[in-house]
This record gives C-alpha cells, structure tokens and sequence, in this order.
C-alpha cells in the first residue's frame, strides 16, 4: 500500500490505539507531554464539577451541571461536562476542563480509530481500560494541581445493561453498582441518590433521580451550579440504552426542573425516602 500524500510511517501497520500511534509520531500532541513550569496550577484553570450517573433497566442516565469555577470565582455558567464518547457510551468530565475536554476528545479518536482499524467496537471493559490509560498518562500534571477524574458509562451491549465506571488521578478503574457521582459536590449527590434511587426506575424517573441529585449537590457546595431560572441554563442529561445514546432535550430537562423546583418551594430538602 502506498499513498505519496502520507509518510510511509503512516502507512505502516501498527498498534490499534491512536493515543499509541500519536506518541510516536506526534508526541507533543498529547495533552499528557506537553511542559507545564513547576510549581501547583491548580488553582489557575477552570475545574468542573459535578458529575452523576445512574443505571436503570434498560440503560444508564449521565448528566452533569454547567458550572466552571476558577478558585473563588464562577469561570462558567454554562459549561459542558457531559459528551458522547461514542453509539453506546457517554464520558462525564471533572477536574482541570482544558485538560479534562482535550482528554475527551482524545478518547473519541481513540475509540473511533479502533473501530475503524479493527473493523469492530472495543467491549465496554475495553473502552474503560483504554481511558484508563489516559488517565495515567496525565499523571505529571494531576500531581502539579491539573487533574482529570472523569467519570464513564454506558450500555453494554453482551451484558444487556448499563454499567458505570469511576477513576483516580493514577488510572485506576473501579465498576460501580446502581449510581456514582464525582466532582466537588460527589459527596452530597450520593447521599441524595441513596436516597431517591430504586433499581426498578423507569427512563424518565432515573433523569428526575440524577436532577434531584445534581441540585441537593448544588444546595451544598458552591462549586456545583443549580439550575438557572433567570437564564435557563440547566443540566446536560444523556441516556443510553441499546437503541444508542442521545442527549435529552434542554426542554425536557427544563420541564423535570421546573416541576423538581416548585415542589422544593414546599418541601426545600427534597422528596422524603420511605423508611423502609
């Protein structure tokens, strides 16, 4: 085979992941190589936060606020932390967004790529192994204050369900059960979806669950942004079953908010959980 447009190492066959090809051919590419001064960053980029996602029968829902904070200060009020990683799973990101969005769009090569070498789709456990990899690659500047902890799931298309996976700054993959939340308010979403969550929720309710999660999250910490009446900004909310995934209409999400918001102005903590 031979192409006079490309260099003949292009050509070459060769490792499955692009990330893999990039290092060699195009190393300064990588979000991961690129120099950074000493010292702690941390606090000079926009973080996102907060993430949550929850399994239903017949799928997963991720959905995650739309507020950037830099220190003290609001960077953004309408971010996006919640994207397509490819037909049949959704990656949510939290941590450094410059980093966190470049590592996305990273992993969607990546997935692509395989697909397009292979001729087939990598397994669910493979997809979260390979931005598992990712991670790790970004260990150097998670320990200069940039880090990415992002959060995976989708429908497993062999199992016939949803799964969801969470990370650490060193890669390490963990599959949980039922629901996850990272970011700043992770803490405060659990503790509400331990609360609302039930194994048998339909589509619809499972998106009510997270929402309710995202604003009990928001009630508490000042990083994670509620929804925003005055300029309409709320949650983006995906769902993913075996049909594909597709994200819900920011009119839809706007509806469950209102009603969730005028049933708080009677009871502002929440729906109450039964006691048993």
């Amino acid at each position: 085979m031979s192409d006079p447009r490309l260099p003949a190492a292009y050509l070459m066959p060769g490792s499955s992941s692009f990330s893999d090809f990039l290092a060699v051919q195009a190393p300064d590419l990588l979000p991961s190589r690129r120099a950074v001064p000493s010292g702690n960053a941390g606090d000079l980029a926009p973080h996102g936060t907060t993430i949550v996602a929850a399994t239903f029968p017949g799928g997963v829902v991720m959905a995650g606020d739309r507020r950037a904070t830099m220190g003290n200060i609001i960077a953004q009020r309408d971010i996006e932390k919640v994207f397509p990683a490819d037909e049949y799973s959704v990656v949510g990101i939290a941590g450094t967004a410059g980093l966190a969005v470049e590592m996305v769009r990273l992993f969607q090569t990546e997935l692509e790529h395989y697909e397009k070498i292979e001729g087939t789709t990598l397994s669910m456990d493979g997809k979260a192994n390979r931005l598992a990899a990712l991670i790790r690659a970004n260990l150097g500047l998670a320990m200069q204050g940039l880090s990415v902890v992002p959060l995976f799931a989708g429908f497993d298309l062999n199992a016939d369900s949803g799964r969801i996976f969470s990370y650490d700054v060193t890669g390490g993959r963990y599959e949980e059960s039922a629901f996850h939340s990272v970011g700043s308010g992770s803490l405060f979403a659990r503790g509400s979806l331990k609360k609302l969550y039930r194994d048998d929720l339909s589509a619809e309710g499972c998106v009510t669950a997270v929402v309710q999660a995202l604003y009990d999250a928001a009630d508490d910490d000042s990083a994670t942004g509620g929804p925003d009446l005055t300029r309409r900004i709320f949650p983006v909310v995906h769902v993913v079953t075996a049909a594909g995934g597709q994200r819900i209409d920011d009119g839809e999400v706007a509806e469950i908010a209102d009603r969730m918001l005028a049933a708080r102005m009677q009871r502002p903590d929440g729906p109450a959980a039964a006691l048993l």
